[in-house]
């Protein structure tokens, strides 16, 4: 897909994205299929301790490079946690006029959660797919590390990285309409990435901040 017609692509997502109405804050049910919240008991060094622990999907996310024009590619979406972070304590119903939605707009690695039988490679190439719209074989992948999260949230994530050109962009990409997702692709040259990380208006997961260092680090022939 050339930049004019993703530009194009981009602006119509974006619309779609920033048509927020009718936020209100409630809790979670119990049989909620992405979390489960536990209390975990223990003992440790002769105290008695306790930890509330919330487990959620494992995940893959992936470094994309293109060759072609020597960018990476990312994705933008709207993160209701992100957007939540910006809402005032002990508010239900939220004025969508004073909270407008670009306050939940995230740019992140393209990423999935574990949910099929399937190796996290072949689940990385299906995210590459239908969010990026790139058609990569397994084999392109190469797995750079799995890390823990920390604190309350208790899953693992699997970075890899893939290289692809122009011609592997076949496929519409944005997500799955299907699961109501609004996904814009995003292209980043090295020297826009780096001015992005030193702003201070950084809107992105600390995944995407350690694949993007990673990066930076290891593949200094592009940079």
């Amino acid at each position: 897909m050339n930049p004019t017609a993703q530009d194009e692509r981009n602006q119509i997502t974006r619309k779609r994205m920033l048509d927020l109405r009718d936020v209100s804050v409630g809790k979670v049910p119990q049989d909620s299929p992405w979390l489960r919240s536990i209390r975990l008991n223990f003992t440790q060094d002769n105290r008695t301790k306790e930890w509330d622990v919330i487990r959620i999907h494992d995940s893959v996310c992936i470094v994309i490079f293109n060759t072609s024009r020597r960018k990476l590619i990312f994705v933008r979406q709207f993160r209701p946690a992100v957007y939540y972070a910006s809402l005032p304590e002990k508010q239900d119903t939220i004025d969508d006029k004073l909270y407008p939605a670009t306050l939940g707009l995230s740019l992140e690695l393209c990423a999935g959660i574990v949910d099929k039988d399937k190796s996290l490679a072949e689940i990385a190439r299906e995210e590459l797919k239908e969010e990026c719209g790139y058609e990569a074989p397994t084999s392109a992948f190469k797995e750079i590390i799995t890390y823990l999260s920390s604190a309350s949230a208790s899953a693992k994530q699997t970075l890899f990285y893939v290289e692809v050109t122009d011609d592997m962009q076949i496929h519409p990409g944005g997500g799955d309409e299907s699961e109501g997702e609004l996904i814009e692709v995003v292209e980043l040259s090295i020297p826009e990435l780096k001015d992005y990380v030193r702003s201070k208006k950084v809107q992105s997961p600390s995944s995407f901040l350690y694949g993007v260092s990673w990066f930076l680090l290891n593949k200094s022939e592009y940079c």
